[in-house]
């Protein structure tokens, strides 16, 4: 649930150009963001919407351009979040009309899926763009505790409702229990070679988030001088995201240094 920010959900800070350096040689970056993917760079979750993106998505889109027709396609698309050897034994869920259902029965207790852009904070410019595609494969901490919010942001979606009656209705069922409590260990990859956060980050780069309840500055040290890690909180759905980029794709193959 690209905030990338993925945002993305979906959403970064940029590091000094040596530091930046530093750690792309090491193959590893270390950034906390608010969730989703999701959903990065300047379409973060929870930043303001320029007027400019605002137009570009002021409504929902007609509900099958949010659709994919082939079940199969959405099937390897969510798999793709991860290596196969994880994807493969995971359940999948494909979106419908009606909402999201399971179309794979799974065995390794990971959840995978693909997010559409609702995933993303309302105030968030790209909240109804029907491009987004953010494969996602939760474990199965993240899977029980995590992925419900999603699941109940698309079905308020697909009952009509308004962006600021979604958060209303997130933030109270996430106050009265509706929505568990985060799990301990709740993690998620995002590796995919195919996934679209956003209009400026496109694929943006593979990652693995790993959630936590409330607010991490002070316990990661986050944003302190010289500090690899930096933070944000989604103020939504109650969670710091730590996201860790990698040098691979899903599939393997290496993943360009100079993205955004």
């Amino acid at each position: 649930m690209y905030n990338l920010p993925i945002d993305a959900m979906m959403f970064t800070r940029v590091k000094c150009a040596d530091e930046e350096d530093r750690m792309l040689k090491n193959h590893v970056k270390v950034v906390v963001l608010a969730f989703a993917l999701h959903m990065l760079l300047t379409g973060a979750r929870g930043h303001a919407a320029a007027p400019a993106e605002d137009a570009a998505y002021p409504a929902m889109a007609p509900l099958n351009q949010y659709l994919i027709a082939d079940e199969k396609s959405e099937i390897a698309l969510a798999r793709s979040a991860a290596p196969a050897s994880i994807s493969d034994g995971a359940e999948v869920m494909v979106l419908g009309s009606d909402g999201y259902k399971v179309a794979v029965k799974g065995t390794n207790g990971f959840l995978c899926l693909v997010e559409r852009s609702w995933a993303q904070n309302e105030d968030n410019a790209e909240f109804w763009n029907p491009k987004m595609r953010a494969p996602h494969c939760f474990n199965a901490e993240a899977a029980r505790s995590f992925a419900p919010i999603f699941l109940m942001k698309t079905r308020l979606v697909l009952e009509g409702k308004s962006k600021a009656e979604i958060a209303q209705t997130i933030a109270a069922a996430l106050d009265d229990k509706q929505l568990p409590a985060l799990e301990p260990g709740a993690m998620a990859y995002m590796m995919s070679k195919q996934q679209y956060l956003n209009d400026k980050g496109k694929n943006w780069h593979p990652h693995v988030m790993f959630y936590s309840p409330g607010d991490m500055t002070k316990s990661w040290g986050a944003d302190d001088p010289n500090s690899p890690v930096m933070v944000a909180n989604d103020r939504e759905e109650h969670v710091t995201v730590l996201f860790i980029l990698a040098d691979k794709w899903s599939d393997g193959t290496a993943a360009p240094l100079n993205m955004p």
